[in-house]
């Protein structure tokens, strides 16, 4: 009798020490306090463009990210970027430039996982681009005149921004996320944001 008490006993301390010892080792590290840098490769999907055709046209930039996590659930983040590949507007021969950009978020992330989380932040955007014809003449331009000089028309906007991380390495990060950049207050114009890249906590 008492080999089987002993035995029922030991089944059921084994489970419970083994799930306090991945407690203890999941808290040894929370992210609160912790910081973080990463760099990300972003597609500009610029949607809307023109009175008449509403065309599209993707661009490409990078960005640095600089954040902190306030708690285990809360960060905040700013980020600096510019665009390195102009966007080509189809049925004209507009192109549209993001020549830098700087993003302030503040944003809720939850863990899904042991390595995955999901995260959603919003917060503004200060963006300089340029809107250029590469031709002196060309079909179709009247849709887009507006387009032509600063874009966005008004250099601030509200941003918002959907994620996922998954912890390739300790502390490493891959991050697949999207979002809006911003929106010309002038034009309509929207721009999206896509990105992926590392992220490093320390």
């Amino acid at each position: 009798m008492n080999k089987v008490v002993r035995t029922n006993l030991l089944l059921f301390l084994v489970p419970a020490c083994l799930l306090s010892a991945q407690t203890a080792l999941a808290q040894e590290t929370p992210r609160e306090d912790k910081h973080y840098l990463g760099l990300l490769v972003t597609a500009f999907n610029h949607r809307t463009i023109g009175e008449v055709s509403s065309e599209q046209a993707t661009g490409s930039g990078g960005a640095l990210v600089i954040g902190s996590h306030i708690n285990d659930l809360f960060h905040a983040e700013l980020r600096l970027g510019s665009g390195f590949r102009d966007a080509e507007v189809p049925n004209s021969d507009l192109t549209l430039a993001v020549d830098y950009f700087a993003s302030w978020y503040m944003g809720l992330h939850y863990p899904i996982t042991d390595y995955a989380n999901v995260y959603a932040q919003a917060g503004f955007s200060f963006i300089h681009g340029t809107g250029e014809f590469t031709e002196e003449e060309g079909e179709g331009r009247a849709q887009f005149r507006d387009l032509e000089g600063d874009f966005p028309e008004s250099s601030f906007s509200v941003s918002w921004v959907l994620g996922m991380d998954f912890e390739i390495m300790n502390d490493t990060y891959l991050v697949l996320e999207g979002g809006k950049l911003f929106e010309d207050t002038g034009t309509e114009a929207n721009t999206f944001q896509f990105s992926t890249g590392l992220k490093y906590e320390f």
